[in-house]
């Protein structure tokens, strides 16, 4: 196969002749051959003028292939196209052979062109194929071994693709339908998943590339739970919208997005629903650099909103978002203008005067701290953050005539077991408050809350760290075996938001519909076996990722809820639903704000806790007070009361 090499490596020219010199012998070989074979001897020697035709027929054969581009073609991207131009080139050929005996009164049987026109195809297209099987021959060997699952239009183009790269040898076809079972297609066998793993052994297949990107999520779940089984990476190709737009290529391959394990197919969003509260108005969204609030920046901005004001604590969040936004502003050709500022929700005067200013009529109030261990171990800046700085900023909006306020709440606000999920809902209770007030004006601030689970992708999100934690070689860490959390993707999540804020009345407690949920083990499991790896265990001591359960964390629940009554409506919309829930006056509602301003201004954690646990959140924690510098200091003074004792 070396001495092979030199060929390939000729300039294009150089072998466009050794291309047309071979095929001048084809041509004669070919044709002697047809006498031959027609009249068994090499009498027609002397009996036609066999070099004057054999002349004529090499020129005008030769031009009529270079006039079908067959000497343009590169050998090793041959395809059934350059062999059907051969086919036609043959047959050209054979009836200028059977015109040039007539023209010239030549004694030519007239099966003798026939039989040429034949032999010049298999000459002319035979050694073409085998340069090109030797070629992929000499690739192949460094190549990985795949098999692709789906032998519809989307796995034979990937076929196709990965053939030329040269990157990949494709071994058979996987697909459910039981009609193409022990069938061949493109040469390659299609085989069910269950007759996979005797491919799989036989060639040593690294990888199984999904090639079904027009099947919905919750197909491509059911063909993921089956390939988690086998022993190989599972890889897949893009969806077909974007191979179709131009923006991605069938051979593309990377790896299965999450989502696709959930099975959960994103619905349509009405239309009139996303527009309602935006288009053609000045829209605020506080905490525009989360991950949440970046993705609702990113809907409102294709709604044309007349402006979009990013309020944002980090400078670096506030950096990014505005840079995306403006970049696709002006790659869209959008009107809309971007407006960064950097602020806290707790200055209630920046907020009056950025929504002054600009005059904001809708408000996304998405700031927010949100990891339950963080804000466990720093209780009053949970509080400050999340309960003072959505009350400032509610108030801010109906002081500066806002027309629509929504807030981001979450699963953890029902029934709490920690103080992120308390302060939310107090949150929550303070919206319910200020929104009976506002009810009674003809033309007050229309406040409603939305919740919603866990979303794919967020920061602090358990995936990126299960996937970090794979690429090292494990362990995966998963606090506890029966955990399970619902799931949803961002852009989802931002859409379903935006939708629900346009069919709030006042006062509305929104419940996104969040499917089934996910037990956290099964879905480190799966994502270990689709990496091609193996779970380490008892029953497995030679697997290659281990799981480890390191216990649940302070005010982590096993089960997240989404509802606190039954008393739960559907709304036009089928992943919206809507809850009444119990909710305080303003006055009683300002009377405990005062007393969590006094507790938190004192450094006073016990009463701290037991306001939160008086006021109609249900909490009911799992764990002691977890504030880390009320822990070290109450160290400090059991340690000093010690000493002085002692002394």
């Amino acid at each position: 196969m070396q001495r092979l090499q030199f060929l390939w490596q000729l300039p294009r020219t150089n072998k466009r002749i050794i291309g047309v010199l071979v095929d001048c012998g084809l041509i004669f070989f070919a044709f002697h051959l047809a006498l031959v074979a027609r009249m068994g001897n090499f009498s027609y020697l002397s009996q036609m003028n066999v070099w004057g035709i054999l002349s004529v027929l090499i020129v005008v054969t030769i031009a009529v292939f270079a006039r079908l581009g067959l000497y343009k073609a590169v050998l090793r991207y041959l395809t059934f196209q350059a062999l059907f131009v051969i086919t036609s080139g043959a047959a050209l050929s054979a009836i200028l052979l059977a015109l040039l005996s007539f023209c010239l009164s030549d004694p030519l049987p007239r099966t003798v062109p026939i039989i040429y026109g034949a032999f010049l195809a298999l000459f002319c297209g035979g050694p073409r194929v085998i340069v090109r099987s030797l070629v992929a021959q000499s690739k192949s060997k460094a190549s990985k071994e795949v098999v692709i699952y789906g032998a519809g239009s989307g796995g034979r183009q990937l076929a196709f693709a990965l053939r030329a790269s040269g990157d990949y040898r494709v071994r058979a076809f996987i697909d459910g339908d039981k009609t193409l079972t022990n069938t061949m297609i493109l040469g390659l066998p299609v085989i069910s998943v269950n007759d996979a793993m005797s491919v799989i052994s036989k060639y040593n297949v690294d990888q199984v590339l999904l090639a079904v990107p027009s099947a919905s999520r919750a197909r491509r779940k059911v063909i993921l739970d089956q390939l988690a089984k086998l022993p190989v990476e599972v890889k897949t190709v893009p969806d077909m919208t974007d191979i179709v737009s131009g923006n991605a290529k069938i051979d593309e391959l990377k790896d299965v997005p999450i989502e696709d394990l959930l099975g959960r197919d994103p619905v349509a969003p009405q239309q009139v629903l996303l527009e309602s509260n935006i288009k053609d108005k000045v829209v605020m969204v506080t905490g525009a650099g989360g991950s949440i609030g970046s993705e609702l920046c990113r809907q409102i901005v294709m709604q044309n909103p007349k402006a979009v004001v990013l309020f944002e604590l980090s400078e670096f969040g506030l950096y990014q978002i505005d840079r995306e936004l403006s970049e696709l502003v002006k790659e869209r050709d959008l009107t809309c203008e971007i407006i960064p500022l950097m602020g806290s929700i707790q200055h209630e005067h920046r907020l009056k005067t950025a929504m002054e200013s600009f005059g904001v009529q809708t408000v996304y109030h998405a700031a927010a701290y949100k990891h339950v261990p963080l804000v466990e171990y720093n209780v009053i800046e949970g509080i400050r953050n999340n309960v003072f700085g959505t009350f400032y900023t509610a108030k801010a909006a109906i002081e500066c005539g806002v027309e629509s306020f929504v807030l981001i709440s979450t699963d953890k606000a029902v029934r709490p077991t920690n103080v992120m999920g308390t302060t939310k809902r107090l949150a929550e209770l303070g919206l319910q408050a200020l929104s009976e007030q506002e009810n009674k004006k003809s033309k007050g601030t229309r406040f409603c809350m939305v919740r919603f689970g866990n979303v794919l992708g967020s920061s602090g999100s358990v995936i990126p760290l299960f996937k970090k934690q794979i690429e090292n070689g494990g362990p995966l860490t998963v606090t506890h075996p029966d955990i399970t959390r619902f799931f949803m993707t961002i852009p989802e999540a931002a859409q379903l938001v935006i939708q629900a804020g346009a069919m709030g009345k006042g006062g509305d407690v929104f419940v996104l519909d969040m499917g089934e949920s996910v037990k956290i083990v099964d879905l480190a499991k799966n994502l270990i076996q689709l990496s091609g790896l193996e779970v380490k265990g008892e029953d497995n001591p030679h697997g290659d990722i281990e799981i480890k359960f390191a216990g649940l964390r302070p005010g982590e629940k096993l089960f997240e809820e989404l509802l606190i009554g039954d008393n739960v409506k559907r709304t036009a919309h089928e992943r919206i639903m809507t809850a009444n829930e119990v909710f305080l006056s303003i006055e009683k509602y300002e009377e405990l704000l005062e007393k969590l301003d006094l507790a938190c201004h004192s450094f006073d954690h016990e009463s701290i806790r037991e306001l939160m646990l008086e006021a109609p959140a249900g909490f009911k924690p799992t764990d002691g007070i977890g504030d880390l510098v009320w822990n070290y200091s109450h160290l400090a003074k059991n340690s000093d009361s010690e000493f002085i004792v002692n002394s």
